[in-house]
């Protein structure tokens, strides 16, 4: 299984995926090319940003990946 199909997988299941996820669950290093495929490829994922602290006190923003379904 490619990790595009993994990817896939992961959005349809829990319907979110950040690029953390991706490196530690499927050693996918590139989500946002995988993203850009998976929406040429017809799927609606939306990114929304987040913000947390890092280890080190630090304030990061990083990008989760929404699938957005037709509920």
């Amino acid at each position: 299984m490619t990790k595009k199909e993994k990817v896939k997988r992961h959005l349809l299941k829990h319907g979110s995926i950040t690029s953390w996820e991706a490196i530690t669950k499927y050693n996918a290093t590139r989500l946002s090319d995988i993203i850009f495929c998976l929406r040429k490829d017809g799927y609606d994922i939306e990114t929304i940003y987040k913000t947390n602290k890092n280890k080190e006190g630090e304030t990061i923003t990083y990008g989760e990946y929404k699938l957005k379904t037709n509920d």
